[in-house]
């Protein structure tokens, strides 16, 4: 059965230097890189996608890892989908409402 508790989200914040074109090319082909794996833009540079199992979460990172520029700072946070459900969002000072969560659908 799946649970709020074993299904999981995968954000990736990042701050990439971008002085020079190569940097501002590594940093573009990044973000690219994580948009090809399926992961939705929340901010600039943090990047969050839907993950059904941790053997999924092990694969993106690994991919995520082969994906990484030269230079750079890259985290990555794992949270469950109850944890998420607890984001508080503001748009200006207008709080938004809860997101919803992802249909089964997009689980496989």
């Amino acid at each position: 059965m799946l649970s709020g508790y074993r299904l999981m989200w995968v954000a990736v914040m990042f701050d990439l230097p971008v002085m020079s074109p190569a940097e501002r090319k590594a940093a573009t082909d990044f973000r690219l890189a994580l948009l090809d794996l399926g992961f939705d833009m929340n901010q600039f540079s943090v990047y969050m996608r839907f993950c059904s199992s941790q053997g999924q979460i092990d694969t993106y990172c690994k991919r995520i890892e082969a994906a990484l520029p030269e230079g750079g700072r890259v985290n990555i946070l794992q949270f469950t989908d109850k944890q998420y459900e607890r984001i508080i969002s503001y748009h200006g000072r207008v709080r938004q409402a809860a997101g919803e969560a992802p249909d089964q659908f997009n689980l496989f």
